[in-house]
């Protein structure tokens, strides 16, 4: 009676026998259960709790994410066009040529506009100006120091030492010799202004030392004694032409002790008074100066007067050895290097703004400009995006047929963990956020409806009976047994009626 019959059963459209309980009220059982189903036993609070308090989602995703991940990472991928589908080649090769001509022509355009060369101007005086502030030695340490003062070096001793060095300057030497000798030029136009006024200035400061000298010289006792002599000859001279007269009122002997006095205390004194005096020096040093602009004025070839030719090849052979040797000296060499040190160092201290500066105010603006020019004029030439083109091809062409191979041998196993936990973490937190409301708009409780209104009867019969058929088994005998004690209970209590109360049972 809870399945069968599977439907009613009717004579003439009379239902004369309904069919099965469970058959008949299918509708209500499906609303039920959808009801009981979506309301209590699969709630959303029941599905989000069961996938994220106890970590049963996390955990499937982690695994899921693992297993994919290694599978992904295990093949070795060949190279990305062996790699796309043979009819998917020819239109992605198409679209990366197109993608590619797009790209050169943008970046053409790019390189030619006006924002372009404010930018490259800006970045040049930026980075020029952050060069020029910086100090020599924080620009060049001090072994770079030590390789220029080298450098110098050796390029002085391979000059000096090589092995035409010799015949150059000897050839040199000869020709500025015969032009010099050749020439009605004075020394004056040889020898610049600074250098004939050095020599004076230096001739000049053996002024003093010569006047003491000379003052020494004319004060010592031989020269006081010689100088007396020739005066007492002369008196003696003078006086042997006197008359006897005169003899008589003029004493030799006392001219004498005069010139002695004179000579060897008022002369001493005077000529040095004189000699240290400032007229003596101006004097002297006017001498000096009118005896040297003399000699300077005169012709050179009259100075040297005529040479014969096997002597003044001797001259030219003798003052190119001796400069020869100078040059080649270890003094000079150490002199050269001891001044390109010292230059460098003086040099240390001061910015590159400062030097360049000092060579040229304007150098740093024109430095700027220049390579502002430059730079422009490189990245605007039609060469240089042809040469981009052709670099991007080169490198898309290389991406193309580049093998791909394991990616393990690109990623540590580090980065791969730590890519799996945040893609985990990613999945797991959008699922929080985004579930709750497709479990809302999920009808559980509808599905389930559906599937208990079309379930079909006799699947529905095999289920309830697979589940309770030795319940209904009891049940049936315990209903026969039930039913059979009522029936004779029934049938002793109308025999007792019967024979007790045979009018009632006559009735």
């Amino acid at each position: 009676m809870l399945f069968r019959p599977r439907y009613p059963i009717k004579i003439r459209g009379v239902t004369v026998w309904p069919q099965g309980m469970i058959p008949r009220q299918r509708q209500r059982l499906a609303e039920a259960i959808g009801r009981a189903v979506g309301n209590e036993l699969v709630s959303q609070e029941t599905v989000f709790n069961a996938l994220f308090e106890a970590d049963f989602f996390r955990r499937k995703v982690e695994s899921f994410v693992t297993s994919y991940t290694n599978d992904l990472l295990s093949v070795s991928y060949p190279s990305l066009i062996e790699t796309l589908p043979a009819a998917a080649r020819a239109p992605v090769l198409d679209a990366i040529s197109a993608l590619q001509f797009h790209v050169a022509e943008y970046v053409s355009g790019i390189l030619k506009s006006e924002e372009m060369a404010a930018a490259v101007r800006s970045f040049v005086n930026r980075r020029v100006d952050d060069l020029l502030a910086r100090r020599l030695s924080e620009t060049i340490d001090d072994q770079v120091f030590e390789e220029i003062v080298r450098f110098i070096e050796e390029r002085l001793h391979d000059v000096v030492t090589a092995p035409d060095f010799g015949a150059k300057m000897r050839a040199f030497i000869g020709a500025r010799i015969d032009e010099i000798t050749n020439s009605r030029a004075t020394l004056a136009e040889i020898f610049a202004p600074d250098a004939v006024g050095v020599i004076k200035n230096r001739i000049d400061q053996q002024v003093p030392p010569i006047v003491h000298q000379l003052a020494e010289i004319a004060t010592s006792q031989k020269t006081r004694v010689r100088i007396g002599a020739l005066i007492k000859r002369e008196v003696d001279d003078y006086y042997s032409q006197l008359s006897f007269f005169k003899k008589i009122f003029i004493s030799r002997e006392r001219i004498h002790g005069e010139v002695d006095d004179l000579v060897n205390k008022t002369l001493p004194h005077r000529v040095e008074e004189y000699l240290h005096g400032e007229a003596f020096e101006h004097e002297a040093k006017a001498f000096l100066d009118s005896t040297i602009d003399g000699v300077l004025a005169r012709p050179f070839n009259e100075i040297i007067g005529q040479v014969a030719p096997d002597k003044m090849e001797m001259i030219k052979d003798q003052i190119a050895a001796q400069l020869l040797a100078l040059v080649r000296s270890p003094e000079v060499a150490a002199t050269i290097r001891s001044y390109a040190a010292d230059a460098l160092a003086r040099l240390r201290p001061h910015t590159l703004r400062a030097l360049a500066q000092h060579i040229r105010p304007e150098s740093a603006t024109r430095l700027k400009n220049f390579l502002t020019t430059a730079l422009l004029d490189m990245l605007t030439r039609d060469e240089t995006s042809h040469a981009l083109n052709a670099m991007l091809s080169a490198q898309v062409e290389r991406l193309l047929i580049a093998p791909i191979g394991r990616p393990t041998d690109y990623l540590s196993a580090n980065s791969i963990a730590e890519a799996g936990r945040a893609l985990t973490e990613r999945i797991t937190t959008a699922a929080r956020e985004r579930l709750p409301a497709a479990i809302t708009e999920f009808d559980v409780g509808g599905i389930v409806r559906r599937k208990v209104a079309d379930y079909p009867a006799e699947r529905l019969e095999q289920l309830v009976l697979s589940v309770a058929a030795q319940h209904l088994k009891t049940i049936e005998i315990f209903g026969a047994v039930m039913g059979a004690g009522l029936g004779l209970v029934i049938g002793v209590l109308q025999l007792f009626l019967l024979r007790v109360f045979p009018i009632l049972g006559r009735s």
